[in-house]
This record gives structure tokens, sequence and C-alpha cells, in this order.
């Protein structure tokens, strides 16, 4: 069990590293909405890199598990509405939005703009594999890392 908070960890890793591949040598800026799942797989991420250095028993497995359940939850919320603004773009005010405020007021975008400043539009396509956007393959990253949390919940019980 150890060694999956270790996968799920660099899992997440991975996909941030990812996406500052894609803004910084694709061009690609975050809107809101994917400083917001970045948020979201940092924390996760960390909770299992946590996870991993604790080893803990019954109940701290069930603890972190949970934790991370609920942040691979949130991710999920977060990327399912950005796939459904950029399908439905019409529904969606462009310009500053007060999320946009709200996260570049944050302390973490004064420390580290290039990972957690929004300056692009949710609405924007400029990136697709397989026919699918960042925002619905994250969706799938945050219900694969949701199931994966679910499931070792359910096994440290057994």
């Amino acid at each position: 069990m150890r060694a999956i908070f270790l996968l799920i960890f660099l899992g997440c890793a991975g996909l941030i590293g990812y996406a500052l591949y894609l803004q910084g040598v694709e061009g690609l800026l975050p809107c809101p909405l994917c400083v917001a799942q970045r948020i979201a797989y940092w924390f996760l991420g960390l909770t299992a890199l946590f996870a991993f250095l604790h080893n803990p028993q019954k109940t701290g497995h069930s603890v972190y598990s949970s934790l991370m359940l609920i942040f691979a939850l949130l991710g999920a919320t977060v990327a399912g509405r950005h796939a459904w603004l950029i399908r439905y773009p019409e529904s969606f005010e462009c310009g500053i939005s007060p999320e946009e405020a709200f996260l570049n007021a944050l302390p973490i975008a004064e420390w580290w703009p290039g990972m957690f400043e929004a300056n692009g539009d949710c609405a924007d396509v400029s990136w697709q594999f397989l026919s699918l956007t960042i925002p619905d393959w994250s969706l799938i990253s945050f219900l694969l890392l949701a199931g994966t949390a679910v499931f070792l919940l359910i096994a440290k019980r057994s």
C-alpha cells in the first residue's frame, strides 16, 4: 500500500510538470480554473507524499486516503466545470473574473507566479489529444486518483 502513495505523488508531480511544460514551452497560459486544478494536484500529491513518508497504520491510512479522495473530488469538480465551459463558452463571461482576481491576490501567486498566477482564458482550446482537451484529461486523471483513494480506503479496512 505504501508504494501506491508514492505512485500517486509521482503522478501528481508528473501532471504538474507537464502543465509547466505546456505553459513554458508551448506558451499556454493557465486560466483560473487551471490554477485551481494545479492547487488540487498539489494538495493531493503532498498528502500522498506525507502518507508515504509517515507509513501510517489503519487510522492514519484512512485519514490520508480520505483527504486524497476529497482533494481528487474537488479537482474533478473544477475540471468538470472547466470542460463544460469549453463546450458551452456562451455561458461564460470573458474578462477578469472574480476567481482570477482572488487567485492572483493569494500569496502563493506572488511567491511562485509561474505556477499559480492565472492569466489565461478558460474557454481557449489550443491543445487537444485524442480529441480531448486539457480539462477533459485532468477530469479523467482526478477520477482515476479518486478511484485509487477509494481503493486505498477499502483495501486497508479488509
